[in-house]
């Protein structure tokens, strides 16, 4: 057996840190962290603030060049003028309604199928996951010709149903809530079985109430999405009363896709339909914030 000698014993201690090496280290990574954190909130934050301040101003002090951070005049022409004489009105309604309907249909549907896919003797259903799987890999912009004729073939065109109708069934939600679904005790299961309970009354009455978490996020991912979407709004929806928020929105950023009531806009109006776009969903996330970080948290259990 080796002996230490005292020519290691040095080496050893040369290449160890003592307590204030290592507490300043780990304070210059504290200092180094909470700059790159903070320049990357002000990265995000200053945009946003910028976009308030203008929003809140006058028509003539909006139009000044630079970055605001507060408003010079404060006014409220901007929402006034977004709401009533754009018409942005309107396409807030059908961002509601196909969100809405949208959301609640798909969460619906992915839950149905992910039940389906926890059955232990359901035949096929290793198949059926791969087939989900491949689904997942195809790019959207792959079968957008596809869908547009479908929908042309079944009269869905210039209606919201068509945007109800896109991306209502997700692979990537169904496995999530399979998931969900898997990390409750099958135990549950065979106990309402033998009390004589019938499948749809176990997942409404177990598998519902316990899979909140999975509910909320696959819910939250899909209101997002749909109420930021733009590319099935420009594909299927040629009649202007039928755009939703975000292609109105367009047409107040963009002049040379205004049609003739949003020609003349000024920034502070610009700004105001920014605001009226991503207030919903600032005013909602904290109520599902808790539901979400769950989800995100316990998605990928499985038995």
């Amino acid at each position: 057996m080796a002996v230490p000698t005292e020519a290691t014993a040095d080496r050893s201690d040369a290449g160890r840190l003592t307590d204030a090496e290592r507490g300043s280290a780990e304070r210059s990574f504290g200092v180094l962290n909470i700059v790159f954190m903070t320049l990357l909130a002000a990265v995000m934050i200053i945009p946003f603030i910028n976009v308030l301040a203008v929003a809140f101003s006058s028509n003539l002090t909006s139009i000044d060049a630079g970055i605001k951070l507060w408003p010079s005049e404060w006014s409220v022409e901007g929402f006034r003028t977004v709401w009533v004489n754009v018409g942005l009105q309107q396409a807030f309604i059908n961002s509601v309604i196909v969100t809405t309907i949208g959301t609640f249909f798909h969460v619906l549907l992915a839950a149905f199928a992910g039940f389906v896919l926890i059955q232990r003797n359901l035949p096929g259903k290793r198949l059926m996951i791969l087939f989900i799987i491949v689904t997942m890999a195809i790019p959207g912009e792959l079968i957008m010709i596809p869908l547009f004729i479908v929908n042309r073939t079944l009269g869905l065109l210039d209606t919201l149903t068509a945007l109800v109708f896109s991306g209502l069934i997700s692979g990537f939600s169904i496995l999530l809530l399979r998931n969900f679904f898997l990390s409750v005790p099958y135990d549950l299961w065979e106990s309402a079985k033998i009390d004589g309970a019938g499948d749809f009354h176990i997942f409404r009455s177990i598998y519902l109430p316990l899979s909140q978490a999975g509910l909320a996020t696959v819910g939250l991912f899909e209101l997002v999405g749909r109420w930021n979407q733009f590319l099935p709004v420009v594909l299927y929806i040629s009649d202007t009363s039928k755009y939703t928020l975000q292609v109105a929105l367009q047409s107040l950023v963009q002049p040379e896709m205004a049609t003739s009531g949003t020609s003349m806009v000024t920034p502070n109006v610009q700004m105001a339909g920014i605001v009226i776009a991503i207030l919903p969903l600032i005013a909602l996330y904290p109520f599902m914030q808790r539901y979400f970080v769950q989800g995100i948290t316990l998605g990928s259990v499985k038995e």
